[in-house]
């Protein structure tokens, strides 16, 4: 039981939550008041009892980690970042949702001192919070040692009636309970209200019957009960083997006289007169962002002790590191993310036998990666063995042994996104995962807050075309690559050898930014025009891979398993009489990062008929080629056949493309 002292102590920092929350949704006339006036007591208990962190100093690796996946309540966790002591000013949360503010209406990674995990796209922040638990587990199970607990922390997670309802966290769940993650907590916010109204009109289920199903222990917790919180929580810490979800039960903008339990306090201000009366009825001042000294006090006491905790892990580090100098080695090549400098020459070096597929090329590199970085973790979401990403020298994670460096994601494609962000987030970890190209629409909002933040993860895309054949449309992508190309951030690699898969890794690895290497099923030729310095070629994005001798009378852009057929081309073009450009496109991004003066001297003036040969749509070649340019790109689905015969069908064999462009 919690003293009396202190019940009204985090009574008085609930209140304060309240008032913060419903002052900051009103100053910017925007926002949501709901949750964190419903969620106000969990925060005080979580913030001012529970977390084992310190706001000083934020990223402290053993720390405990809270991910708000309920992102439209951020006023909730900014009211209580403020509060708590972390670097997040009383005048940001008056800029709450303001231009170039630290509070904007979601919270965002890297943006705002405190935040764990950039969320808002419902259902995403349970997922993260698994890569977390995940990333935490796979620490301790490489570091920890007897007598040396480097990583005990947990991971908790609030999330709202609309997360549990969208299917990403259905994935995530399920494969946290098969892991059993004995150091996650998700606390549902049960306030049984969503944007729409209430609950009882969209979603019934038994929710916790459901966790039990996952293989979580499931608990019942009365959202404004500190005793039963304490309880519940300590009983936690004390002893867990398997995750915990616990159904909080609250009331959506409590304490409004006039809307409280409705779904009017989930995405919109009270309104000035329903503040004051919410105020009056709660006893908090008139006073706007009012915060009572007494709440300031009591988290200045705490602060001596948090600095403590971390202070006695820094301790602990350094009498395991005198232990274990050898793990501790390994421990900061980790954290620093080593590369080598001779990466790109040990790239270079690794046999790989052509003709070979880019994902085949891609596995053989990733055997050495794996033993040259210690940080590299990866998994498939239920096609390692045809994406091609199992590093074979290192064991699979399983349930309660987490030593190994392959993570089998089941098929969970949306989840295994959102979960590598959450292991990005460990800051230790370098991840990547694999699927075929087709599934990463099913990916993509988490690649695209991957890019938002951005977060350091890799994406291998296997079967990248319409050439991976019988599969047939539904499996051939088409589109893929310009909706990928289109998100802000995201680097889209698309290798035409395997030496161009080396110095994708290479890209990859140094762009602190997600990256989407995406690759052959088919054999493809190794091309010698390729193999020149990454500084010269994949490093820039685009280069010159057959230079004409005079004025060319047409220029070729080409990406991936058509880079060979562009060069072919090109021979029996010149043949033909016509001088002939060759460009190696792989990654735009990279080369619409490089000077003018670069630029223009691959795509710039007068190059004669400009052609694009890729297998996938045409958007967005014709910025490079221009409104007249040729494109010589899919118009539609492909079909279920041999490729061989997709490629007679769709035009992409040297005759067919010769006999287009001849005359032009």
């Amino acid at each position: 039981m919690l003293d009396e002292e202190l019940k009204k102590n985090l009574s008085k920092i609930a209140m304060t939550i309240r008032g913060l929350s419903m002052d900051a949704v009103q100053k910017a006339n925007s926002g949501h008041p709901g949750m964190p006036m419903g969620c106000a007591e969990l925060g005080a208990y979580l913030y001012g009892v529970l977390l084992r962190h310190n706001p000083k100093h934020s990223k402290w690796l053993n720390r405990d980690r809270l991910v708000l996946s309920a992102g439209h309540g951020s006023m909730w966790l900014y009211s209580c970042l403020h509060l708590a002591g972390f670097n997040l000013s009383l005048d940001e949360i008056k800029r709450f949702r303001q231009l170039h503010s630290k509070t904007p209406g979601h919270p965002e990674y890297g943006l705002t001192d405190g935040v764990e995990a950039t969320t808002g796209p419902l259902g995403q922040g349970v997922a993260n919070a698994v890569g977390l638990a995940l990333g935490q587990q796979m620490l301790a199970a490489r570091f920890n040692k007897e007598g040396y607990p480097l990583f005990n922390s947990k991971v908790y997670c609030v999330a709202g009636d609309g997360c549990l309802m969208e299917g990403v966290s259905a994935e995530a769940s399920s494969f946290a309970g098969h892991l059993r993650l004995n150091n996650l907590v998700l606390i549902h916010d049960a306030n049984l209200v969503c944007l729409d109204g209430p609950t009882s009109e969209c979603f019934t289920e038994d929710t916790k019957a459901r966790y039990k199903a996952y293989g979580w222990d499931v608990f019942d917790l009365d959202g404004y009960d500190f005793d039963q919180m304490d309880q519940i929580f300590s009983a936690i810490q004390k002893k867990q083997d398997r995750p915990v979800f616990i159904e909080c039960r609250t009331i959506i903008g409590k304490g409004s006289p006039h809307k409280a339990g409705t779904s009017k306090v989930h995405g919109s201000p009270l309104g000035v007169e329903e503040v004051l009366a919410t105020k009056e009825a709660l006893g908090i001042p008139r006073e706007e962002f009012y915060v009572p000294q007494s709440v300031k006090t009591f988290f200045e006491h705490k602060w001596p002790k948090e600095d403590a905790l971390e202070a006695e892990w820094k301790d602990l580090y350094k009498r395991w590191a005198h232990a274990y100098p050898e793990l501790a080695a390994v421990f900061e090549k980790m954290r620093a993310h080593y590369l080598p400098a001779e990466l790109e020459e040990e790239l270079k070096k690794i046999e790989i036998k052509a003709p070979i597929a880019g994902r085949a090329a891609s596995q053989t590199i990733l055997q050495s990666l794996g033993k040259l970085l210690p940080q590299l973790i990866g998994g498939s979401a239920d096609l390692s063995v045809s994406d091609l990403t199992m590093m074979k020298e290192f064991p699979i994670i399983t349930a309660g042994q987490f030593q190994g460096r392959n993570i089998k994601y089941g098929v969970r494609e949306f989840a295994m996104g959102a979960i590598s962000n959450g292991l990005s987030l460990c800051s230790m970890f370098q991840p990547f995962c694999g699927t075929f190209f087709t599934f990463s629409d099913y990916m993509r909002n988490a690649i695209r807050l991957a890019s938002l933040t951005p977060y350091h993860v890799i994406y291998q895309f296997t079967h990248d075309s319409i050439f991976l054949g019988e599969d047939g449309p539904t499996h051939q992508s088409v589109e893929h690559l310009a909706a990928l190309r289109a998100i802000p951030h995201l680097h889209v690699i698309r290798p035409g050898d395997s030496y161009e898969v080396r110095m994708a890794w290479l890209a990859a690895l140094q762009y602190k930014g997600p990256t989407a290497i995406v690759l052959s099923r088919q054999n493809l030729p190794d091309l010698q025009a390729t193999q020149v310095p990454y500084k010269e070629g994949m490093g820039r994005g685009a280069y010159i891979v057959k230079k004409e001798k005079i004025k060319p009378h047409m220029t070729l852009f080409s990406t991936g398993s058509e880079l060979h057929l562009a060069l072919e081309v090109a021979d029996r073009l010149e043949k033909l009489g016509k001088e002939i450009r060759v460009v190696s496109m792989p990654c735009w991004a990279l080369f619409d990062k490089e000077s003018e003066t670069y630029k223009e001297s691959i795509v710039g003036g007068d190059l004669g008929v400009r052609v694009a040969i890729e297998a996938a749509v045409d958007l967005g070649w014709h910025r490079y080629i221009g409104r007249e340019g040729i494109s010589i790109c899919m118009e539609g689905f492909g079909l279920s056949a041999p490729p061989p015969d997709l490629a007679q069908e769709f035009g992409f064999t040297v005759d067919a493309i010769v006999e287009r462009l001849y005359r032009s």
